[in-house]
């Protein structure tokens, strides 16, 4: 592993920028140590690639990259000039300065590649340093924690002509959303299957809780039901296939050419293209599980959880208002 580590500051603000001259020397212990820090920074399987609006060519994260895995020993000139990438990419006053790590991981066995990634930290927290039986044994330092990096690229040398292939994460946007993914890195989501299952789950809890009440007349169980058994197939399955879908979980014809047409308009609006077939994700299906809540809100009195059977729960009115009346066999 090699590794350089430069300041970068907030252009806005003239903090300026600290470029170092050689690579950093780490002991075995400190290597493993970033090494895991940085590797670990990666929880989802959402990736990326380079785009340009122009020639991929153009975009300069992108050559910087590429000139790494060309010839990782020019990796402090090119960690350079990724430093003043950066730094010109701040625009905004709010956007934090911190030390830019440049890290080429060289791959490790044959079913590996090399990897190039970019590591920033921007939030240093304060911590103790104790010192038992001296004059001082307490002292107050600040640095950065080894629980979560602020900002992070891991590039995979694979599917150069298309991009690279990307991992990205930004857990510190300082009020600008746009500043590590847009200004500085440019980069758009691949599609691939992760994708595919993550649009795809969008697009349909979007439909059963937005269109398909607005077109039939349909119970809040209903769109409970509707949205179990959504998440079920995705659970299920390991491919994907569109009409099966529509027979298994929508059922209704009608039913089914209104979601299709939603699909489309979906589509145009989001300017995205989802497939009809692809392997499911099953990361993807986890990350989303949790915005397919179905919770039946009643008043301020009441929330209903539906998790199963759509029969077992049944709507009605008498004079002392709507109830719901709930089936079971036994109490938890």
């Amino acid at each position: 592993m090699k590794i350089t580590l430069h300041y970068i500051g907030n252009k806005i603000l003239s903090e300026g920028i600290s470029l170092a001259d050689e690579e950093l020397q780490l002991n075995e212990k400190m290597t493993d140590l970033l090494k895991d820090y940085f590797l670990g920074s990666f929880k989802s399987e959402e990736t990326y690639h380079f785009y340009s609006d122009t020639y991929l060519v153009n975009n300069p994260v992108y050559k910087v990259a590429s000139g790494i895995f060309e010839n990782s020993s020019d990796l402090l000139a090119w960690s350079k000039n990724l430093g003043r990438l950066l730094y010109e990419s701040a625009e905004n006053p709010r956007i934090q300065g911190g030390d830019l790590f440049v890290v080429y991981f060289p791959a490790t066995d044959e079913n590996d590649v090399d990897k190039v990634g970019f590591f920033k930290t921007e939030k240093k927290e304060p911590f103790l340093k104790v010192f038992p039986n001296k004059l001082e044994p307490i002292e107050v330092d600040k640095g950065f924690s080894l629980s979560k990096i602020d900002k992070a690229a891991l590039i995979y040398n694979k599917d150069k002509e298309k991009g690279f292939v990307l991992s990205v994460v930004d857990n510190n946007k300082n009020g600008d959303m746009y500043y590590w993914f847009e200004d500085f890195l440019k980069v758009r989501q691949r599609t691939d299957e992760y994708f595919h299952t993550q649009e795809s789950l969008n697009l349909f809890k979007d439909y059963i809780k937005k269109q398909l009440p607005a077109e039939f007349e349909v119970l809040k169980a209903d769109q409970a039901d509707f949205l179990n058994k959504s998440i079920k197939f995705f659970k299920e399955k390991e491919e994907f296939n569109l009409e099966e879908f529509n027979n298994e979980v929508l059922g209704d014809e009608k039913v089914i050419e209104s979601f299709n047409a939603f699909k489309t308009d979906y589509e145009q609006d989001m300017q995205i293209n989802i497939a009809e077939e692809f392997p499911i994700s099953e990361g993807a299906v986890k990350k989303a599980q949790s915005k397919f809540k179905t919770i039946i809100k009643l008043d301020t009195n009441f929330h209903i959880y539906v998790h199963g059977d759509r029969n077992l729960i049944t709507q009605d009115k008498d004079e002392n208002g709507q109830f719901y009346k709930l089936y079971y066999q036994k109490e938890q």
